[in-house]
């Protein structure tokens, strides 16, 4: 139940040989997004339990979710950005529906993540469900 343009990245993903390039192609993913302006950098946007410092700043506008990200470590804004093709543009409903964990083990992440990561990549989705049950 993946967007459209997450379907984009698995399928650049089967084109990268190794795990080197595809690291590199979820940095390039995060360096493409747009910083989170300092102001919306607070507690309240703040993922607690994510090794670096990351803050995920949600929106819902006519019931359709997506929101911006941003961390001080490359690897894990490519992450936000990875999350955001997953989920921004669906509804709360379709948020909710959404298996981000099989979604990623699609493209292999979770054997390739360290824990702390796979921890913080935890985290970050389960915001953004929050998020979406909370509507």
């Amino acid at each position: 139940m993946a967007t459209e343009a997450f379907e984009e990245i698995v399928e650049d993903f089967e084109f990268l040989d190794d795990w080197e390039d595809r690291y590199r192609y979820v940095i390039e993913q995060g360096k493409a997004m747009a910083p989170l302006p300092d102001a919306l950098k607070v507690p309240a946007t703040k993922v607690d339990g994510c090794a670096s410092q990351v803050w995920l700043h949600p929106i819902v506008e006519d019931g359709v979710f997506r929101f911006d990200g941003d961390s001080d470590a490359m690897i894990v804004k490519g992450l936000i950005a990875v999350l955001r093709r997953l989920y921004n543009g669906l509804t709360l409903d379709a948020v909710l529906a959404v298996d981000a964990r099989a979604e990623m083990t699609r493209l292999g992440l979770n054997d390739h993540l360290s824990a702390q990561r796979s921890n913080g990549l935890r985290a970050m989705i389960e915001r953004v469900q929050a998020v979406a049950a909370a509507g």
